[in-house]
């Protein structure tokens, strides 16, 4: 009887193993968010991306040196150890040796280098290329006058990457969080071709979370945890289902419904909801503007943007058409973003030229019109299709017709895609853009404003201005006076000729769940999921 006793525990134990064995480790709870967005996935190519959208997908699938945490804090990211010489222009990071892509494959410093010069090289056609003017040899190659492999960038050995700058840059943290410094799987770029990043199965990752069901024209698609990333132990969200509502109509009603944990609000929603314990009012590093195109006869002439500028009260439109928290723009950089001795950049530059003034408006317009000898003047104005956009659209109009004797305004409202492809080829009069900071200096704004800034759709040109730009980077750029003052001296001429017009800064308005934890945002424009938890 005892023999048959051990016998029988011993069967039982056996069995017990076998079924742990196939059934594994216990498994773990799964947790699952529904997120709104306002405007399509445009590309999950870090190379080609320049919406919010794209930019708040790619960080969160994928990682670089560095990466902002919810509270936009930068913290290592693959860059586990880092040393820098002494005229810090040399770079010099070991990499995590437990990185993988979401295929298998190491993360290695060789992606790091094939990444970075597949950016800058001419071909690629990236429209991000100016994040890249302080890495050596980069501006040169752009322009077409080096190869890509001259790049400040080199792996030696598998995980260790050295990268050399040509002047030093204050903010290189901040900037290698932003995707265009992401590594690339060399590998997926070669098989997919021109498809790659154009939908969720022409891409691999390595960041905390995979993209699910994007085709590249879908308005639904889901990001689910990357059991590859290497601190996916710290990933508590199973999957974030993501869906296009351009009405926040819709969406608020989905969120009342339980069908979605988060909502954007519109003016009115957020000044009805504030005091609700699901209200989230989130200030962003963004400038929405107007861009002018100069190849455009009426918008060559300066008096005619300084008269559009002058024509629009900014405090009107924050406090009453968006009314969410958003703040009167002055000046091409974010509030907040960057000061010196205490001062705020926005504060210390002469913001005259873009101020609410129907006197100077109106003597601008008849000096403008009297330039071009004639009387009536028709301009497109051009903007995304969703509902916040769109009453933008229609207070601008408003001021413009009402306070410029003679000019009409036809609002052209088309899908963000279509937009920017009209950008891109110069295809408008003028229209509204926003810009939201990669990092936290100026640079990050006035960059875009340079004569070959890839993101300057209305080919701006200024001497001066780029004289200024460039000497902040390189003859200056260890003075932190004279850099601050070059900064703002190009803020005043970009100003003063109304290269752009600066509207307002907003605020991120939105109602989230409660049962959400750790509510990540960057202050850049992008929910972070990596932390984030459900209760």
């Amino acid at each position: 009887m005892i023999k048959n006793k051990k016998l029988s525990l011993l069967i039982g134990l056996s069995l017990s193993g076998l079924l742990l064995a196939a059934c594994g480790r216990p498994k773990e709870a799964t947790k699952t968010l529904s997120w709104s967005e306002i405007s399509e996935l445009q590309s999950l190519d870090a190379a080609m991306a320049t919406d919010v959208t794209s930019s708040e997908i790619i960080r969160n699938s994928f990682e670089g040196l560095y990466r902002l945490d919810g509270k936009g804090q930068v913290q290592k990211g693959l860059a586990q150890k880092v040393s820098v010489s002494k005229d810090r222009l040399t770079y010099t990071f070991n990499l995590r040796k437990d990185a993988k892509w979401s295929n298998g494959d190491p993360v290695t410093a060789q992606d790091f280098v094939y990444g970075w010069q597949r950016m800058v090289n001419p071909k690629t056609a990236s429209p991000n290329t100016q994040l890249f003017q302080e890495v050596k040899n980069a501006n040169d190659i752009v322009a077409g006058k080096k190869a890509p492999s001259a790049l400040g960038i080199k792996a030696e050995g598998k995980y260790k990457l050295v990268v050399t700058l040509d002047s030093q840059v204050p903010y290189l943290k901040n900037l290698l969080c932003t995707p265009i410094f992401y590594p690339v799987n060399q590998k997926a770029v070669e098989k997919y071709g021109k498809k790659y990043g154009t939908s969720a199965k022409t891409i691999v990752y390595n960041g905390p979370f995979q993209v699910r069901n994007w085709t590249g024209t879908s308005t639904k698609w889901a990001l689910v945890k990357n059991r590859n990333y290497w601190g996916a132990n710290d990933v508590k969200l199973s999957k974030i289902s993501f869906m296009v509502t351009k009405s926040t109509t819709t969406s608020y009603n989905l969120f009342q419904n339980g069908k979605l944990d988060q909502t954007q609000l519109t003016n009115q929603q957020a000044q009805n909801l504030k005091a609700n314990k699901e209200f989230h009012a989130y200030k962003q590093a963004r400038v929405q503007y107007l861009q002018f195109n100069e190849q455009n006869q009426y918008l060559q002439n300066e008096n005619i943007r300084r008269a559009i500028s002058y024509a629009i009260d900014r405090q009107t439109l924050a406090k009453k058409i968006l009314g969410d928290g958003s703040l009167a723009s002055h000046v091409f950089t974010s509030e907040d973003l960057a000061s010196y001795k205490g001062k705020d950049f926005t504060k210390d530059t002469n913001n005259t030229a873009s101020t609410h003034n129907l006197k100077k408006a109106k003597a601008a317009w008849q000096a403008g019109l009297a330039q071009l000898g004639t009387d009536k003047i028709t301009l497109n104005m051009m903007g995304y299709d969703d509902v916040v956009t769109k009453n933008v659209l229609e207070y601008i109009q408003s001021q413009l017709e009402t306070n410029l004797s003679g000019l009409t305004v036809n609002i052209n409202s088309i899908p963000e895609a279509t937009a920017i492809s009209r950008y891109s080829d110069g295809n408008f009069d003028f229209g509204l853009l926003g810009w939201g900071a990669d990092y936290a200096d100026p640079t990050t704004f006035l960059n875009l404003y340079t004569s070959d800034g890839s993101s300057n759709y209305g080919k701006w040109k200024s001497q001066a201005y780029d004289d200024l730009m460039k000497a902040a980077k390189t003859t200056d750029v260890n003075n932190q006076a004279k850099r601050w003052d070059d900064l703002v001296k190009a803020a005043d001429i970009l100003n003063q000729e109304q290269a752009i017009s600066p509207l307002y800064q907003p605020t991120l308005a939105t109602m989230v769940k409660s049962k959400v934890q750790n509510v990540g945002y960057d202050n850049f424009g992008h929910f972070i999921f990596r932390d984030m938890d459900v209760k």
